[in-house]
């Protein structure tokens, strides 16, 4: 029974896959060929994020990042998140066990907020295109608001993280970094 609640979510999509197989064999065609293909695109994206997240763990020191991102980096922190952001052209899930590994080294929550947010709605090669469609008025004013966003979003999420659950989140080696980190902050 264990099991079965670990993957209930896989077994409800297979139940739904099953019935549109034998009710709509049409649209299981497409839905199957849709998930063939982003299979595909995760199948050759992934291994080599595994790749580049092992060597970020080995070769970039926990002190480094703790510096640069950490809480205490303030404005220049935020800055190299938006910078780290905006210059990936890949897909957003992909953005994802970098913010884990930043978090594990001693990231702050703000500046990974900042981080996955611009690499979602502020890539430079997304600008470009908005900038030709839409002119660089509308797109500057966009930015600036889509950042000024994201940083009170990681305020936001900064603070409810760590008042309503504690850091029960965290590793137990970055529970007491973060609890020194947080008081270098506070005074």
């Amino acid at each position: 029974m264990k099991q079965v609640k670990k993957f209930k979510f896989p077994i409800i999509i297979l139940i739904i896959f099953i019935g549109l197989a034998i009710w709509y064999p049409s649209i299981a065609y497409k839905s199957s060929r849709v998930t063939l293909d982003y299979f595909k695109e995760m199948a050759f994206i992934m291994p080599p994020v595994f790749i580049l997240m092992g060597l970020m763990e080995i070769w970039v020191p926990k002190d480094k990042i703790q510096k640069w991102l950490g809480n205490g980096s303030g404005i220049r922190g935020g800055l190299i998140s938006l910078a780290l952001g905006t210059l990936p052209t890949g897909p957003l899930y992909v953005a994802f066990p970098m913010t884990a590994t930043l978090l594990r080294k001693g990231a702050s929550i703000t500046n990974m907020i900042i981080f996955l947010g611009s690499w979602a709605a502020l890539k430079i090669p997304q600008l470009m295109v908005e900038i030709k469609f839409l002119g660089i008025p509308f797109t500057g004013i966009r930015f600036v608001l889509t950042l000024i966003a994201l940083i009170f979003i990681g305020l936001i999420m900064e603070s409810l993280l760590r008042r309503n659950l504690g850091m029960a989140w965290l590793p137990p080696e970055n529970e007491e970094m973060m609890k020194k980190q947080m008081g270098k902050t506070k005074m």
